[in-house]
Order: structure tokens, then sequence, then C-alpha cells
């Protein structure tokens, strides 16, 4: 009788965890974005939470997936472009923790350094207003060119004040920007694409953005399911400390953990 009753309870025990378990999807871009969220998915499952990974090869459709009810999370862009895309779009999504910061950094197959930079010369930056304002920051911190103070975060070419060089702005897709090398003079390129292109900052980008940056990434989910129990969870998960210690020995100082 009593061997009954105990495998009742253990029977029940194993219902019950099964019970608590919990599926979610989360969105992340290829490269670092993606490998991390490997790690957190098995500090998760630890947490009773099931994390299926569904990866994208741009910035626009993430959001859009999350919005539609496609993905429970996404975890791939800093917080000024996430704050644009519900000015733009109306997407009722909310960050709900932060994740690594990326520097931005400045190629070039043509030239080692910015001072090199003739008279003219092509820079490659990203379309989008978001990431193609902090590229023209970056190149304005290194003194290339100056523009719009008043401007804050949300600078485009046309508030470029001074231009001793005559840069041209070649405005691309933030993911094409790695093969557009051959063609420009110098393209300022997000981290996880020239990492998926084999390019890593701290070595071969001939500038890169200060670490003092407003750009850390986030986990943003529905703002109807902010205050979820996975939620939690999930952010949890990202900021243990084991993740902490994978994104330094992994990355080596091309990403920065930003909790």
């Amino acid at each position: 009788m009593r061997k009954l009753i105990f495998a009742a309870a253990i029977a029940a025990l194993f219902s019950a965890g099964a019970a608590l378990a919990e599926d979610i999807k989360v969105g992340v871009t290829a490269g670092e974005h993606a490998q991390i969220m490997e790690k957190v998915k098995e500090i998760a499952a630890k947490k009773g939470l099931n994390i299926e990974i569904v990866e994208f090869s741009d910035y626009v459709v993430p959001n859009q997936a999350l919005a539609d009810g496609d993905l429970n999370a996404n975890s791939f862009q800093h917080q000024p472009y996430l704050d644009n895309q519900i000015a733009d779009r109306g997407f009722d999504i909310v960050s709900v923790g932060t994740t690594i910061t990326t520097p931005m950094g400045v190629y070039s197959k043509k030239v080692k350094s910015l001072d090199e930079l003739k008279d003219g010369a092509t820079v490659g930056i990203p379309n989008d207003p978001t990431n193609g304002g902090r590229a023209l920051l970056v190149l304005a911190s290194k003194g290339l060119i100056k523009v719009d103070e008043a401007k804050g975060l949300k600078v485009g070419p046309a508030d470029v004040t001074e231009n001793p060089k005559n840069i041209q702005f070649a405005e691309l897709d933030a993911a094409q920007l790695p093969r557009s090398l051959d063609d420009v003079d110098a393209a300022v390129i997000n981290t996880n694409y020239a990492m998926e292109a084999g390019l890593h900052p701290k070595k071969d980008a001939i500038a890169i953005e200060g670490e003092k940056s407003p750009y850390a990434n986030v986990i943003a989910v529905r703002t109807a399911d902010k205050d979820a129990p996975w939620v939690k969870t999930l952010v949890e998960s990202y900021h243990d400390d084991s993740i902490k210690a994978f994104i330094n020995e992994e990355f080596k100082g091309a990403l920065i953990p930003s909790f």
C-alpha cells in the first residue's frame, strides 16, 4: 500500500512539473543574439521555461512578428530603435530588460584610418533612421563630421552641419553593409552584421563607438504580457551570472553585458 501511495505521489509531482512548464518563441537575429539565446535557453529550461529560438535576417520583421503574436518575445534591438519602431508603426510592445551593448564600428578595405579618407569619399551607413543616426554620431564623435546637436539621437545626413571632406553617405540596408566594403571607401556597421561577416570590432574596425552609449539592447514583449511570470523567468535567465561569463569569454570585448 505504501508503495502505491509513493508511486502516486511521484506521478503527481511529475505531473505538476509538466503543468508548470511553459513554451515560448523568442525572435533573434543571426549571430551573437542567437548564440547568447541558446545559452539562455539552457538556463530557462531548468526553471520550467522552454524557449524556441526563431532567427531573422533583418531588423524589421521581428517586431512585426511579435506584435502579430507569432513570437512571445524578441531580443535583437537597442532601445532607441524600439522607440522609433513604436512611434512609426504603433506597435504595442515594451522592453522588459537589457541584454548587451554592441559597439558600432567603422570598417574599410581601402583605408586604415578615417584620416586617410579622401575628399568626396563614400561612407556606407544603415538606411533605417535609428541606426543611420547612430552611425553619423559615431563619425561625429571621431571628428570626421559635425551634426546638429539639437537633433539628439535623431540625426540624418541632412543634419550634418560640417563635412570638411565632403563625405558622401550611401544609405544601405544594415545587413548589406559588410558586402558593400568592396564598393565604398568605408562603412559603419552594426556589430551583429560585422561579426556575421567575419569582422571583429576590436581587431578590424578602423574606428569604434565609445563604451558610454545609449544603445543598450533589450528584450521586448507585448505590453499585455509584460507582467507575465514567464517574462520574469526569461529576464532572470538572461541576467544569470553564467550568461555574463559566456559573453565575456566568447566575444572577448566585442560585446558588453549591460545587466
